[in-house]
Order: structure tokens, then sequence, then C-alpha cells
């Protein structure tokens, strides 16, 4: 078959999944997956010349992070020094505006991040703490097959779901597909400036590369960083507090390993089938 005309068929299902239910066109994508393809000329920040969405091997790297809802509830400044980090360390612009909102890391309360985990009796001091929430960079991620172009994969080396920025061509069927809400799109082009002349990026980081009008956005458990041996820009501003517990899922030395096996932990919608690489500490 031609190869536009392959490229023609991908979107005209993509666009009909567009009309399902969210839950529907969710579980198509996870146990489907009909739009698989290689993606190994992606080139990321932090993981350039390498690419591809197949899932890391078994007895590869995978990395994970442990959320601790109870420690951030006890200092609440710790969120908002997170946010700042991520945010001012890859350029993600503010618009002023919640309608046009960019966020790579977030808070949200208790309902809207555990959607799955409603009760009639509830804990309400629980229910009232701030709930850190980014990616989840998923072992099986709707998004990555939902994609036409293979502007977003998953990485090889380290399981984590990433963005080419150049591939991305704004058809935003990756955030459709993602039953987090964990992506943004820029309806305005972010190196610009408001009514005021102020630019949406206060203050801008050379070394991160700025998005564009019409391109789609979200964490990368800050590759980047993790290419020059540090830590992700959150796990960072948490310091020694444990509220952050960043490493490899599949180590079963590692820092985040042990914090699992000792502490009972939640994922955000896990019946879905995405396989979610956050886990929360409630």
């Amino acid at each position: 078959m031609d190869a536009k005309r392959r490229d023609f068929l991908k979107m005209a299902g993509l666009s009909a999944l567009a009309g399902l239910t969210a839950p529907a066109a969710v579980h198509m994508l996870v146990n489907k997956g009909p739009f698989q393809a290689n993606a190994a000329t992606a080139a990321p920040v932090g993981e350039a010349g390498e690419g591809g969405h197949e899932a890391a091997p078994a007895t590869g790297v995978r990395l994970g992070m442990v959320i601790d809802i109870k420690k951030f509830g006890e200092n609440q400044e710790l969120a908002r020094q997170c946010i700042e980090a991520c945010h001012s360390i890859h350029n993600v612009p503010d618009y002023g505006n919640a309608k046009d909102e960019i966020k790579w890391i977030w808070t949200e309360d208790y309902e809207h991040a555990f959607t799955d985990q409603s009760q009639y009796k509830r804990n309400t001091t629980l229910h009232e703490l701030p709930i850190m929430t980014l990616c989840n960079h998923c072992d099986n991620p709707p998004c990555v097959r939902a994609c036409p172009t293979q502007a977003t994969f998953k990485s090889k080396k380290t399981g984590a779901v990433l963005m080419d920025y150049h591939r991305c061509i704004g058809c935003r069927f990756c955030m459709a597909a993602c039953p987090y809400g964990a992506r943004s799109f820029n309806w305005r082009d972010p190196r610009g400036k408001d009514a005021k002349g102020q630019p949406f990026i206060k203050h801008l980081n050379a070394d991160f590369p700025t998005r564009t009008r019409g391109v789609v956005e979200k964490c990368n458990f800050c590759a980047e960083r993790l290419a020059v041996g540090k830590q992700p820009a959150c796990v960072e501003a948490c310091g020694d507090t444990g509220a952050l517990v960043f490493g490899d899922l599949n180590d079963p030395s590692s820092p985040i390993s042990k914090v699992l096996a000792e502490n009972f932990t939640i994922q955000r919608n896990a019946a879905l089938g995405t396989k979610p690489s956050l886990f929360y500490i409630i």
C-alpha cells in the first residue's frame, strides 16, 4: 500500500477513535495498538539519535517515581518549589490564563487525580491534600500508539515517554488518548509576549529548547538532566524530604524499589491497563 495512503488511513482511524468515549478509546489503544511504527530517527533532548517506542526489556531500566502525598501536605511549599523548578528549567510559558495554560507538573485535588478511587465515606484529611501530578510515563502508553508521526515515543534506554517536538504536527491525538490529562497544547507562541510586552517565558533557559505554536508538550522525566547524571528538577527541589523518590523500578536494590516494598501505594486509573510508572503513598 502506498505510504501516503497508509498515513491517510491512520489519520482517518484516529479521527474515528476521537469520537469514542475516553475509556473506550484508551482500551482500544492500550490493547490493540494499531499504529505502531519505528521512531528510530527521533532525537529528543538528552537522547539524541536514539528513539523507538518499544517497551524497555525486562532486564533493562524502567524509570519511575514515588510521590508521598502526606509529605506534600505537611509542607505545601514543596509543591510550589517543584513546579517552579520544573517550569523554569524547561522554559514552560505562562500565558496568564487557564484556557491557554501549559503545565508539566501541577497539583490536583484528590477526586480529580484519583477518579477511580472515589468512595462514599472518605478520609477528609487525605482528600484535602494537594496531589502532585505529572505524566505517568506509562509502560503501555496509549499516547504513543495514537501519534501518527512518532513525535511521542518510549525510550528504549529508560522506558520514559518522550517527545520530538520537530515531529509534532499538532493533531492532539495524543492528548485525546491520554487518560491523565498530562499533555498541554500551545495555542499561542510560547516565545511571544503578552499585551503588556512581558515575555511568556519569564526567565529563558538557553540550555533547553523552547517550543512553537501548535506543538504539544509534557513532562519528559528530565531526560536532559539524567543524561548528565542529575536528578529530575522536581526531585532535586524536594531535597532530602523523601516527598519524591525517583529511580529504576527494575532494580530491586534501588531506593524506589525499597520504598515501594515498604509502603502501600496506589496509582491513577491503573485498571485502564496503561501501567503507570508513578506511585502514590497515601
